[in-house]
């Protein structure tokens, strides 16, 4: 998927950036194995705790305590950010509890949001409940995150 995804954002000249918590870097590894990335990846900010979201992304205290880390509001916020600090055309911000710890009975173990879209246009969310161990849900996350934005920029080719 990463490569389809390349050659679409290549073909058309754009640029991705990312923002991860749960995935905690590898999405940007999933882009960056494909050998020229670098011609439309600019870089992914892991926000891994709550401190980085706020101060590099700009996540607001009120939306964190109101909602969670793990929540709409928060990775739509995690979305702004990357647009305010990079000159991303892309971007995808996601969080999640990859477990095995960390679940609520609100949230559970496997809840992932990924807030994804384009510069000055209204972005996408979505809402997963993936299941599996640790790793499967942290490659579950990132690959549907990357296939969710090839969708998006392939619609928009047709």
């Amino acid at each position: 998927m990463g490569l389809n995804l390349q050659e679409s954002m290549v073909k058309n000249g754009k640029t991705l950036a990312v923002a991860e918590s749960c995935t905690g870097g590898f999405l940007a590894h999933l882009i960056t194995k494909h050998p020229g990335a670098s011609q439309y990846f600019l870089g992914s900010f892991i926000t891994y705790c709550n401190e980085l979201k706020k101060s590099i992304l700009f996540v607001k205290e009120n939306t964190l305590q109101e909602f969670g880390a793990v929540s709409e509001p928060v990775v739509l916020q995690m979305l702004e950010g990357i647009f305010q600090i990079t000159k991303a055309d892309f971007g995808i911000a996601v969080s999640g509890i990859a477990g095995p710890d960390g679940g609520s009975e609100e949230k559970p173990v496997g809840t992932i949001w990924i807030a994804l879209g384009e510069r000055e246009k209204t972005p996408k969310t979505v809402h997963l409940q993936l299941q599996g161990d640790r790793s499967s849900i942290i490659y579950e996350a990132a690959s549907f995150s990357l296939n969710a934005l090839y969708k998006k920029i392939h619609s928009k080719e047709n």
